[in-house]
C-alpha cells in the first residue's frame, strides 16, 4: 500500500445505527461546516463521508414520500408564475384540465408525460394519488 493510498483511507466513519448516532454525526457536520474545509482535505473528506452516512440513515429511517401530484403541479406553477389556463393547455382537454386542477379527475398517462416534458416535474411526483386526493376525486 502506498503512502498516498493509505492517506486516502484514514478518514473512517462509524455506521449510523440510531437517532443518537445521527445526532452525534449532525453535530460533527455542523462543526465541520463552520470550519469550511477544503474538499480534498482530511476534514473535507470526513464531512463528505458523514454527509453520506447521514443521508443513507435518513433515507432508510425517515423516507420522504413524493408529494401529491396536484401539489407538485401547483408548486411548479408557483415557481414558474403559471396560471391554471397555462397548465390546462399542457394537459390537453380544457374541461379535463380544469377538473384535474380542482382534484376532481386523476391524471392520465398522456397528461403525466406532458407535464414531465414541459414543466420538468419528476415522474415520481406525478404518478399515483394520495388517499385524500383519490377520495376527493371519487366524490
Amino acid at each position: 500500500m502506498t503512502r498516498s493510498t493509505h492517506r486516502r483511507f484514514e478518514v473512517i466513519g462509524s455506521p449510523i445505527r440510531s437517532d443518537a448516532d445521527l445526532s452525534i454525526a449532525l453535530a460533527e457536520i455542523d462543526e465541520l461546516l463552520d470550519q469550511a474545509p477544503a474538499a480534498l482535505s482530511k476534514k473535507g473528506s470526513r464531512l463528505e463521508i458523514l454527509s453520506q452516512l447521514v443521508h443513507a440513515y435518513e433515507e432508510r429511517n425517515y423516507p420522504i414520500p413524493p408529494p401529491d401530484p396536484l401539489d407538485a403541479i401547483r408548486f411548479r406553477m408557483d415557481q414558474q408564475g403559471l396560471k391554471d389556463a397555462d397548465v390546462v393547455k399542457i394537459l390537453g382537454s380544457r374541461s379535463h384540465g380544469y377538473e384535474v386542477l380542482r382534484g376532481k379527475r386523476p391524471l392520465t398517462l398522456t397528461m403525466i408525460r406532458r407535464l414531465h416534458k414541459k414543466l420538468k416535474i419528476p415522474l415520481a411526483s406525478l404518478i399515483g394519488r394520495s388517499e385524500q386526493s383519490s377520495a376527493s376525486a371519487k366524490s
